[in-house]
């Protein structure tokens, strides 16, 4: 019986991989762990553990638990008593322009909770840990699309230098302790009960109230799209694979360790996903008819932290594992419009 840790379950691409993991499994346990923290709405977090309670099927254990990976003895103390053969880790702290005014919570989360997740896996050992990490590693890389093959020593916010030292310290324990892991550098994840502080949540919240929307770097922007089923179907492929544990001649272990992009692969100007996204308003009837958009447009500067084009090359991906995300921005961003209609009415 197999037991998976997921942690940051109460979140945009926890819950729906805990809601795959429920359709796919047919016993065992899930445990979630998430701090229901306020950085966004947490009544949308709430949302998402009832539809997991909704949704949990018969023969599974599943077990939702408050709590920070940053609290040390409370992970330790969850790894022993359930002993995950799979770890999942997406508790972190998100959002770029956020990790400029608020360093402290993403040295907790994201430094020292990922450090306490290694610790607990080297000492429960686990068949494989599977971890986010971030597109936001390439910083200003000027080469595209973006591969796993390229140097990423040039962050350009906090949280993107959090999440290459999330991969730099996986790799440390992969050697040292034959830990196999996978990090998964993730590229603009969208869709329903996403997180608000995305562009497509905050414009459709502003647009709503009749605000004016921001287009940075006056919608000469690119960002590569993916949806959270296509991001969920890679992750549920790559937790089922582990990275084979191999002996070096210096008899030492070759680190078990794999880093992959999960991307559309087709990034899209700002403007033509603002063009789908109003679009796809009107026809599920969230704005009416009538909507003036160009009152409610501004195109400002880039912002400190941000880049001007995200990309993927997700060729590994789909050379190991046989998938490549397939998901348009226009059906995705429809299945987010709905959703957004039915939940705010």
């Amino acid at each position: 019986m197999q037991t998976i840790l997921v942690t940051g379950h109460a979140g945009f691409i926890g819950s729906n991989l805990v809601k795959r993991l429920f359709k796919e499994m047919k016993e065992g346990t899930i445990v979630g762990i998430d701090n229901l923290n306020d950085y966004y709405d947490p009544s949308l977090k709430e949302y998402r553990l009832q539809e997991l309670e909704k949704a949990k099927p018969a023969g599974i254990n599943y077990i939702s638990i408050k709590g920070s990976i940053a609290d040390r003895e409370l992970i330790n103390k969850l790894f022993q008593e359930y002993q995950p053969q799979i770890v999942v880790n997406l508790a972190a702290q998100a959002g770029v322009r956020y990790s400029i005014e608020n360093p402290d919570v993403y040295i907790e989360s994201n430094i020292i909770g990922f450090y306490n997740i290694l610790e607990a896996c080297r000492h429960n050992p686990v068949q494989h840990l599977v971890y986010a990490s971030s597109s936001s590693v390439y910083g200003g890389n000027k080469k595209v699309p973006f591969s796993t093959d390229d140097r990423v020593d040039n962050p350009v916010s906090l949280y993107a230098a959090t999440k290459k030292s999330n991969e730099l310290m996986a790799h440390c324990y992969s050697k040292l302790y034959n830990i196999p892991s996978t990090g998964l550098r993730f590229f603009t994840v969208y869709g329903p009960a996403g997180r608000p502080d995305m562009a497509y949540f905050g414009f459709t919240n502003k647009l709503l109230k009749g605000q004016t929307i921001q287009i940075y770097n006056y919608g000469n922007c690119r960002r590569d799209f993916t949806y959270v089923d296509d991001i969920v179907e890679g992750i549920t492929r790559v937790m089922a694979k582990a990275p084979a544990k191999q002996t070096g001649e210096d008899g030492l272990p070759i680190p078990p360790y794999k880093v992959y992009n999960i991307g559309g692969g087709q990034p899209e100007n700002l403007l033509d996903f603002v063009q789908i996204l109003q679009e796809e308003l009107l026809r599920a009837g969230v704005l009416p008819k009538d909507y003036d958009f160009e009152a409610h447009k501004q195109l400002v500067p880039m912002q400190p932290g941000d880049v001007p084009t995200t990309y993927a090359d997700a060729t590994a991906l789909e050379r190991d594992f046989g998938f490549t995300p397939r998901i348009t921005l226009r059906e995705g961003l429809r299945h987010f419009a709905e959703w957004y209609k039915e939940y705010y009415g």
